[in-house]
């Protein structure tokens, strides 16, 4: 067949622990497979009894990307409406990432990405930058405030008659 289903039934056999009756019996919690540098193991989260049936396991994975798609396009939303637009997106993307390998490498990459900006964040060198670029532009705002209330006085924009 093709990469996915295989993918697919290496990880159902290798998490297979029930029997094949739809009851499923063993440990509440499984362990987390883990690759050995703190990062869960690719593909889908869903339960076993989920993933033993191919039809069901489609009908999960369609329901995932749906819910995924709406708060994912709730996010989009925000990005001009009041709301906190990214957080929302990036929560859809955790939705599809249970499911969708492509999901979890964008946040895989994503999360990397904010641990090096965060890490560069904290470089002293890079901070006294910031430090400086921050008053650079704190000291352009306030001139042009002393430049506005000298010519106008303390008058708000909208109420200028010239």
């Amino acid at each position: 067949m093709h990469a996915e289903s295989d993918e697919r039934a290496k990880a159902v056999a290798a998490t297979a622990t029930g029997p094949v009756t739809g009851d499923v019996t063993g440990p509440a919690v499984a362990p987390v497979p883990d690759d050995g540098e703190g990062e869960r193991l690719l593909g889908s989260r869903a339960p076993h009894f989920i993933k033993r049936s191919r039809t069901l396991h489609i009908s999960w994975q369609v329901g995932v990307f749906v819910v995924g798609l709406a708060v994912v396009g709730a996010g989009v939303a925000m990005l001009v409406l009041p709301g906190p637009g990214w957080v929302v997106i990036f929560g859809g993307m955790a939705i599809w990432a249970t499911e969708f390998v492509w999901a979890q490498l964008v946040l895989r990459w994503t999360k990397r990405k904010v641990t090096e900006a965060a890490q560069r964040a904290l470089d002293p060198r890079v901070r006294r930058r910031n430090i400086i670029l921050t008053t650079v532009g704190l000291v352009i705002v306030a001139v042009l405030c002393g430049i506005y209330l000298w010519k106008f006085g303390l008058v708000m924009p909208w109420s200028i008659d010239e």
